[in-house]
């Protein structure tokens, strides 16, 4: 299994295959494991996230063999581009990649686990969470800092940034990392990528304000783009999902 370490964690490169050797029988389980299965483990004073990814399908295994770089390897190229631009995400640690002669199977991205107060997700649930309009401007305001160096995070979706209150206000930090591209962005892919955050106009209109306000944007256009963008995105998703019950409509029945 190859495997690659941030210099910072070198020394402790031993202990840390040990977590992945060990990965299916050790550790603590956390979040949602309907894709990928996330665990738990302490390293002396800090706490690992290790993210195994599952084994992709038969022409995905021939592509990330030979054409592509994985899920676990773009993670941590991508993170650690983020923190020299000055972007909050957990630190990279290391990443592993098994693969046979012609297929590339499993993978995992080692991070350090951060501990949160909320997510974006808390926002959307509930309209009455203490300082609600604050949280969302500021998270319009890291999301233009996003757009500022050219980082186009492709899953900037609710549970994607976690976000921590400190005495000098809210920090942000993107996780999921493994879909972004890097470059200037026209003023459309910018509005774009707010697509997948909500479906509620009234918080729509807080970030295109915001948002208008730091980027010196007409507020009209900035919310009318942003709000066409969500409702094709709303289109779309809902779309799909009327599609997967129409032909899974087996799995409902009792």
């Amino acid at each position: 299994m190859k495997s690659v370490f941030n210099k910072e964690f070198k020394n402790n490169e031993r202990e840390i295959k040990r977590f992945i050797k060990n990965f299916d029988f050790d550790g603590q389980v956390f979040g949602n494991q309907k894709r990928n299965t996330i665990k738990l483990f302490n390293l002396n004073d800090k706490q690992l996230n290790v993210k195994s990814f599952k084994v992709p399908n038969l022409i995905n295994q021939i592509v990330y063999r030979f054409f592509r770089k994985s899920k676990a390897h773009r993670s941590f190229e991508y993170a650690t581009k983020l923190l020299e631009l000055g972007i909050g995400t957990p630190q990279p640690i290391a990443y592993f990649e098994s693969t046979s002669f012609f297929l590339f199977k499993k993978s995992f991205y080692v991070s350090e686990h951060l501990d949160c107060d909320l997510t974006y997700r808390e926002l959307i649930h509930d309209f009455n969470y203490p300082d609600h309009e604050t949280i969302l401007r500021a998270f319009t305001r890291f999301t233009y800092k996003l757009h500022e160096n050219g980082i186009n995070f492709l899953d900037h979706s609710p549970g994607n940034t976690l976000i921590k209150k400190t005495e000098q206000g809210y920090i942000f930090f993107l996780v999921d990392l493994n879909r972004m591209t890097f470059g200037p962005m026209s003023f459309d892919e910018r509005m774009k990528n707010f697509a997948r955050l909500t479906k509620y106009e009234n918080m729509v209109k807080i970030m295109s304000d915001e948002y208008s306000k730091i980027s010196v944007e007409n507020y009209t256009e900035v919310f009318s783009a942003m709000w066409e963008h969500v409702l094709n995105f709303r289109k779309k998703h809902e779309g799909k999902q009327q599609l997967k019950k129409n032909l899974f409509f087996w799995r409902t029945r009792n």
